[in-house]
């Protein structure tokens, strides 16, 4: 498969799963706030509400496991980038005040997995 084509590809199946995880969430109770927010810094893929709780989700669609579990392609470094986008996004809506956690959903085979607190600030 050719590069392009092979980008497009991840890029439709990492949509696919988005938006399984805003349904999922949804189906949680949880009030979306936003998804894709992006700043130049890094984008978050999902922003919501757990009750009083601001929750950052990263989603992570595989369709194997071929290169380790969803969840072990968030680095360290890509949780620092994560927390920058956070913190701006907490300052611009001034909720610098509320609780946060950080969250990943995995989607593998069709199965939803949702870490809770899978990492910290």
């Amino acid at each position: 498969m050719q590069i392009a084509q092979k980008n497009f590809y991840k890029k439709l199946l990492g949509r696919a799963g988005e938006v399984k995880a805003v349904e999922f969430l949804k189906s949680k109770h949880y009030k979306v706030l936003t998804t894709n927010y992006k700043t130049h810094v890094g984008e978050i893929d999902i922003v919501c509400k757990d009750k009083d709780v601001v929750v950052f989700v990263e989603v992570k669609t595989r369709l194997n496991d071929d290169f380790g579990s969803p969840s072990e392609a968030v680095t360290r470094k890509k949780q620092e980038k994560y927390f920058k986008v956070a913190s701006e996004y907490l300052v611009k809506n001034k909720l610098t005040d509320s609780a946060v956690r950080f969250d990943v959903i995995e989607i593998q085979d069709g199965q939803i997995n949702h870490i809770l607190d899978a990492f910290c600030m």
